[in-house]
C-alpha cells in the first residue's frame, strides 16, 4: 500500500512537471528549481531532473531541452539521444550557447511563477491542459 501511494504521488509530480515544461515558450529556457518552486516543492529541483530524464517516454512532446540548471548550464545533455542534441535544439530556437552554458541567461530565462501569473494562469489550469 505504501509503495502504491509513493508511485502514484511520483506519477502525479512527473505529470505536473511535464505540464509546466510544455508551457516554456519557444526561444526561452527555465530551470529545474523554477519548476519545482512553481509546483510548490522548491527543494525538489533534482526530482524535476529525474522527471525530465523520463520525458522521452511521453506520448505528447515535452520540450525538456528548455530546462537547464540555475546558472544556465546544460546539465541535462546526457538525457538526450545524441551528445549535442540538447545544444542543437536550443540553437535552433535562437539561443546562444557558449561552453555548454546559455549566453545572456537572464534575458532568455522564463520563470513560471512570474511569467504565468502575468497571464493570470493558475497552476490547476496548467495541469488540466
Amino acid at each position: 500500500m505504501k509503495n502504491e501511494i509513493y508511485i502514484e504521488a511520483k506519477k502525479d509530480f512527473f505529470e505536473q512537471v511535464y505540464a509546466v515544461v510544455r508551457l516554456v515558450p519557444f526561444g526561452r529556457v527555465t530551470s529545474y528549481g523554477a519548476i519545482a518552486a512553481f509546483i510548490g516543492l522548491p527543494q525538489w529541483a533534482r526530482m524535476v531532473g529525474w522527471a525530465l530524464n523520463k520525458a522521452g517516454s511521453q506520448t505528447e512532446f515535452v520540450p525538456a531541452h528548455r530546462v537547464v540548471n540555475r546558472t544556465g548550464t546544460l546539465t541535462g545533455q546526457h538525457s538526450f539521444s545524441g551528445k549535442t542534441t540538447m545544444k542543437e535544439l536550443l540553437k535552433n530556437e535562437g539561443i546562444v550557447i557558449e561552453d555548454d552554458k546559455i549566453a545572456a541567461f537572464d534575458k532568455v530565462f522564463w520563470n513560471p511563477i512570474t511569467d504565468l501569473s502575468e497571464t493570470d494562469t493558475s497552476f490547476e489550469a496548467v495541469c488540466m491542459r
